[in-house]
């Protein structure tokens, strides 16, 4: 692990940033009338992307909302500029934590267009997000973020616009919280223009192209479980080093499960809703292998998982897998529309470090001389490792983050001495089932919630 790396400057960094920054800020007016506010921003991604293949459109689109004549197409460019900038970012910190972890990122191969969605819809996809824009965030009501209603009903559909819909879906909702716009103190800047220019690219016909997908045959060992909970969904992503049958390199691979949930479950819980849906979560959650026959898996490393093409193996203590197969496993490649700095998650292993927590609670680790910040708050309450387990141990299996302007862990699993003996404590550790006391009773609470609603739900279809 070479820590020093994650510290050290990236050239230009600062300057994509804050071109894409400043047009954020415009989207809080609006782009619909001439403003000087409003002009800076569009002309900041033009000066940016100068000397590039979106050079020409850019500019003119820059021009065009410095007039307040901006239309779509000219939107589109600037959301395309903006993405462009954002993917520059996160090619160079990823490149940065891959060189730091000791591997190279992979190479991107562009898969063949599939069948095109129907074009009205994604043209009428695109009005609503232009409509956004040009009033702005302080502009929004409840008659604007309507408008993306009967598109969504209609792409629901169609599974090819489904990942458009569903954006819009969520985006629209978290609008329409918000309003009206115009007595709102804050807005989340960068979060909404993310969704509005990964919106209007998708509205791009063969944008959502279906990714490459081959079969994976060989041994699965888990590294460890990412879990994200929110109010109405919930979401598992394991971590893993793919040893394929044919003796060729290990690989890091993903497999993940998202999942509705009522807002009553909580906790340990949402495992009672994940785990049937794919048994990797039992076998991560009990050290133990997966065998794969036939497993699809995309270009990205994505498991698409399917249960029929899995089967439980050896015992495989992650932190043996940590130790000896990461280091030689080759990093996974990134799809275009994807290549955002928040989307960086690098597994790495630590050891050697040591621990210390400031007086305002942040804990942080000091590795080889370098200090990096620990995300305490990605330690999920559904599993038994805990901030205090992370300040106390000797060795972790971590993935690299970059957030708020650095690079930073988020702890999978840590090694940490109880009673003279090193225990191994696992975020997803609660994966398949558990005999400690807080999450039998929060699996409880979740299985009587579930109760409560299938009855509930009985009635309502009864009447």
């Amino acid at each position: 692990m070479h820590a020093a790396l994650l510290t050290a400057p990236v050239d230009g960094l600062d300057e994509a940033l804050e071109a894409v920054d400043a047009f954020d800020r415009a989207l809080v007016a609006g782009l619909l009338r001439p403003q000087q506010a409003g002009t800076t921003g569009p002309t900041r991604l033009a000066d940016a992307v100068v000397g590039t293949p979106l050079a020409a459109r850019v500019a003119e689109a820059a021009g065009k909302a410095a007039a307040g004549a901006a239309g779509e197409d000219h939107f589109l460019a600037l959301a395309a500029a903006r993405t462009a900038l954002l993917g520059s970012v996160h090619d160079a910190l990823l490149t940065r934590a891959e060189e730091a972890a000791g591997r190279s990122p992979g190479a991107w191969a562009a898969p063949a267009p599939d069948g095109q969605p129907t074009a009205n819809l994604l043209t009428a996809a695109r009005a609503w997000l232009s409509d956004l824009a040009r009033c702005g965030w302080q502009g929004l009501d409840h008659e604007v973020v309507s408008g993306a209603a009967e598109v969504v009903s209609a792409m629901l559909p169609d599974p090819s616009l489904r990942r458009l819909a569903t954006l819009l879906d969520g985006f629209a909702a978290e609008l329409a919280a918000s309003c009206p716009g115009a007595s709102a103190e804050r807005f989340p800047l960068r979060r909404w223009a993310d969704l509005w220019s990964r919106g209007m690219l998708l509205t791009v016909p063969g944008a959502a192209v279906t990714p490459t997908v081959g079969t994976a045959d060989g041994r699965l060992l888990p590294l460890g479980i990412d879990v994200q909970e929110h109010a109405t969904a919930a979401q598992a992503q394991v971590h893993a080093v793919f040893e394929p049958a044919d003796g060729s390199a290990p690989r890091l691979v993903r497999a993940g499960v998202s999942v509705p949930k009522p807002d009553t479950v909580l906790g340990a819980g949402i495992w009672q809703l994940l785990r049937p849906h794919m048994s990797l979560l039992a076998a991560a959650g009990e050290g133990r292998s997966m065998e794969l026959s036939g497993m699809p898996v995309t270009a990205e490393g994505d498991l698409i998982w399917s249960d029929e093409h899995a089967r439980p193996g050896e015992p495989a203590e992650a932190f043996a897998t940590a130790r000896v197969a990461l280091p030689a496993a080759t990093a996974p490649v990134t799809a275009p529309l994807d290549r955002h700095p928040a989307r960086i998650a690098v597994p790495v292993f630590l050891e050697g470090y040591t621990a210390r927590t400031d007086d305002d609670g942040r804990l942080t680790f000091t590795v080889a001389g370098t200090e990096l910040v620990v995300d305490t708050d990605r330690i999920p309450v559904a599993g038994p490792l805990t901030p205090e387990a992370v300040a106390k141990s000797g060795a972790c299996i971590a993935l690299i983050r970059w957030d708020a302007g650095r690079f930073g862990v988020q702890p999978l699993a840590v090694e940490t001495t109880v009673r003279k003996k090193v225990t191994s404590v696992h975020a997803g550790a609660w994966a398949g089932g558990t005999a400690d006391k807080a999450g039998v009773r929060a699996e409880k609470a979740a299985t009587d919630a579930a109760k409560v609603l299938s009855e509930r739900a009985g009635r309502l279809l009864r009447k």
